[in-house]
C-alpha cells in the first residue's frame, strides 16, 4: 500500500479563478454610444445644477446690494440707522430711518420661538429616532412634513382667528397680535426643520454606542442623556441654527400676527415689527429709486447678512461634526 501511496502521480493544479471576458471580447458588456453619451449629459447637467444654486445666491445677493448700496454708504447715516427707534421714512418734515425697534423685534420673536421650538423639536428628534415604533414613526413624519408644507399665510390666518382671541382670554390682555403669537407660530414652523435634522444627527451615531451603553446596564433614557446628546450635539446645534435661520427669514407670519407696531417690546404680550415684516409692508407703497425704496433695500442686505450668518455657523458646526 505504502509503494502504491509512493508511485501516484502528482496531484494537477487546477486554476479556480473565475474567467472574465475581456472588454473586447463578444461575451463581456458592452456599452452602447447612446448610453454613454446620455451618461455624459446628465453628468453636465447634475453639475450645471449645482452651479446655478450657487449662481442664484450670488444673483439674488447683487440685485439687493445693487439697489441699496448707494444709498447705504452715500445719503444714510448709520448711527441713526442701527441706534435709533424711530421709523418715519415717509415724514414730509423730518425724514427717520432707524431700525433699532425692528431688530428688537426680530430677535425677540425669533428668541421666544426658539424657547418654545427647541424642546418640543429636539424632544421629538429623540422619541423619533428612539422610542416610537416603525409605523409610529412613518405617521409622525408625515404629520411634520404637513406642518412643514402648511403655508406661512396660512400660519397668519391661524395668529388672527385663532391665536389672537386665545391670547386674549387666557392672559387678559387687550390685543393677542403681540411677541408671543407669532412665536407660537414661528416655533411651529421651525420643529419640522428641527426634528428632521435632529433625528439624522441621532442616527448617525452608531450603533455600537447604544449596544455598549445597555450591556453596562443603563436604561434608554440614560442612554439618550449620556451617550446620544453628546455624541451628536454638533448635529443638534445645527439643527437649532437652521431653525433659527427659518424663523429670521419668516415674513407673512409675523406681518400678520404681531401687532406691527415700531416699538422696543417689554413683555411677551407687546406687538412688534421685524425687519421682514417692514419690507413686505412697505416696499410695494414705495417709488422706485426713492430713499424710501433704497432703505428697505439696505434692511434686506442687513437680514440676508444676518441669515447668511447663521447658516455660516451651521455649515462650520456640521464640518466640525464630521471631523470629529
Amino acid at each position: 500500500m505504502g509503494e502504491q501511496a509512493m508511485n501516484l502521480p502528482p496531484a494537477r493544479v487546477v486554476n479556480t479563478r473565475p474567467v472574465t471576458a475581456s472588454a473586447g471580447s463578444p461575451r463581456g458588456p458592452r456599452r452602447g454610444r447612446f448610453a454613454m453619451t446620455a451618461e455624459t449629459v446628465l453628468e453636465w447637467v447634475i453639475r450645471l445644477c449645482g452651479i446655478s444654486a450657487i449662481l442664484f445666491v450670488f444673483g439674488i445677493f447683487f440685485f439687493v446690494l445693487r439697489e441699496g448700496v448707494g444709498f447705504l454708504f452715500g445719503e444714510l447715516n448709520l448711527v441713526q440707522f442701527f441706534f435709533s427707534t424711530e421709523w418715519y421714512p415717509t415724514s414730509m418734515a423730518n425724514v427717520r430711518y432707524g431700525v433699532l425697534a425692528l431688530i428688537a423685534g426680530t430677535f425677540s420673536v425669533t428668541g421666544l420661538a426658539m424657547l418654545i421650538a427647541v424642546p418640543f423639536g429636539l424632544g421629538a428628534a429623540v422619541f423619533v429616532s428612539e422610542f416610537c415604533s416603525e409605523r409610529v414613526r412613518e405617521t409622525l413624519k408625515i404629520v411634520i412634513e404637513l406642518l412643514a408644507a402648511i403655508p406661512s399665510v396660512v400660519w397668519g390666518f391661524i395668529g388672527i382667528s385663532v391665536m389672537n382671541p386665545l391670547i386674549q382670554q387666557l392672559f387678559h390682555v387687550p390685543v393677542g397680535l403681540n411677541v408671543l403669537n407669532g412665536a407660537i407660530l414661528l416655533a411651529l414652523m421651525s420643529v419640522p426643520i428641527m426634528v428632521s435634522i435632529g433625528e439624522d444627527a441621532l442616527k448617525a451615531v452608531p450603533d455600537s454606542y447604544r449596544e455598549a451603553s445597555l450591556a453596562m446596564g443603563a436604561t434608554r433614557w440614560q442612554t439618550v442623556h449620556r451617550v446620544l446628546l453628546p455624541a451628536a450635539k454638533n448635529g443638534l446645534l445645527a439643527a437649532v441654527l437652521l431653525g433659527v435661520g427659518r424663523a429670521v427669514g419668516e415674513t407673512m407670519a409675523v406681518l400678520m400676527a404681531t401687532g406691527h407696531a415700531v416699538n422696543i417690546p417689554h413683555s411677551p404680550f407687546d406687538p412688534v415689527r421685524t425687519l421682514t415684516a417692514t419690507i413686505a409692508a412697505e416696499l410695494g407703497e414705495a417709488s422706485v429709486g426713492s430713499n424710501h425704496y433704497q432703505v428697505l433695500f439696505v434692511i434686506g442686505i442687513l437680514l440676508f447678512t444676518i441669515t447668511f450668518s447663521v447658516n455660516l455657523i451651521a455649515d462650520l458646526i456640521v464640518k466640525g461634526t464630521a471631523k470629529g
